[in-house]
């Protein structure tokens, strides 16, 4: 299946069933009125949103519409957890180099993962307000999972049994206030602002072969203003999905709606490009002997979109978003009794 959710102005949205071509969509609210609502009652709702799923990839709903990601906000605006490892070494590593950081004990071994804010995520399309492009501004294209109730200490098959649906993401960085924080062993909070996402939710059925050892087998492509900045693979993650969440329920239950990232795509292969800013810059430093790319300025423009080996483009839809500066714009919460959106309008 694929799930996406309608901003009708509400905190979490209305959820909506997308077509297989990512062409047209449903509402699937009166099955469950949210995505997060469905992942709580997931044995229940999940033949029902299956039947209809089918249903409209047959064409035989009369009150379909077109599909249009700008509508949509992330597929869980707010989650109980999310939680996000760094799953590619090679990535890894280089970090460790750009920050100038002792090497982790055991990285190859025990993953490394954080817990970032969860209550305001980013929509596909929504501006990327910032305070200052001096925090070094940085995009880090993911993939990720969402999870059902997963028990404290968790094997790795309940883990991967626990898995509902696969997401693509933007891990906005800001790479000037990571330093500090990592030194002072508290974790990251200020250099990581909202997370952004795909429109787009898959159950893993939908990667076909492309979901395997527990991995997403897709390349994540990323453009900057318009120019290829590279298109790593997912393939080589050291650490699988299911070791990921096995880890971050050793000591305690997972609810139903957790997010679980990867870390930032990387290959070793620097045919393969680079999925953040960061890492190219590290190569430049060890190749040319220092950083040549910049940080994102306000204005700047990042579009990621994942793609299958065989070409045929991936299944989360695309994340295109422009970086502003919060003193440009007046920042607004939107009060939660904000009016629906038709679905007649979309």
């Amino acid at each position: 299946m694929k799930l996406a959710t309608l901003n009708n102005g509400t905190a979490d949205g209305q959820l909506l069933l997308v077509s297989r071509d990512l062409r047209s969509a449903i509402d699937a609210s009166m099955i469950a009125p949210n995505l997060l609502t469905a992942l709580e009652r997931w044995e229940q709702v999940n033949p029902l949103l299956e039947k209809r799923y089918q249903e409209l990839n047959a064409g035989s709903l009369a009150d379909q519409f077109d599909f249009h990601a700008q509508h949509c906000l992330a597929p869980l605006p707010r989650a109980p957890q999310w939680l996000d490892a760094s799953a590619f070494l090679h990535h890894g590593r280089l970090m460790e180099q750009a920050f100038k950081t002792p090497p982790i004990p055991d990285f190859d071994r025990i993953p490394v993962m954080y817990q970032g804010a969860s209550d305001d995520f980013l929509g596909p399309m929504a501006e990327v307000v910032l305070p200052s492009e001096e925090d070094g501004i940085d995009f880090e294209g993911e993939f990720g999972v969402i999870v059902g109730p997963v028990p404290m200490a968790a094997s790795t098959s309940q883990a991967l049994d626990a898995v509902r649906l696969i997401v693509q993401i933007n891990d906005w960085s800001l790479r000037a206030l990571g330093p500090r924080e990592m030194k002072s062993g508290f974790g990251f909070l200020q250099a990581k602002p909202s997370t952004s996402f795909a429109a787009v939710a898959v159950t893993p059925d939908e990667l076909g072969d492309a979901w395997r050892d527990g991995r997403v087998h897709l390349r994540l492509q990323v453009d900057r203003n318009d120019s290829y900045f590279g298109a790593p693979h997912g393939g080589e993650m050291h650490f699988s999905f299911p070791e990921l969440i096995a880890h971050a329920a050793r000591t305690r239950r997972l609810h139903a709606g957790t997010i679980v990232g990867s870390g930032t795509v990387s290959n070793q292969a620097r045919t393969a490009g680079s999925a953040c800013i960061a890492e190219r810059r590290v190569i430049e430093m060890i190749d040319q002997g220092a950083a040549q790319t910049p940080f994102l300025r306000f204005g700047d423009r990042v579009r990621l979109q994942s793609w299958h080996d065989d070409g045929r483009a991936g299944p989360f839809g695309v994340i295109e978003q422009t970086v502003v500066s919060l003193s440009a714009r007046q920042v607004a919460i939107p009060a939660v009794a904000t009016p629906a959106l038709a679905l007649a309008d979309h």
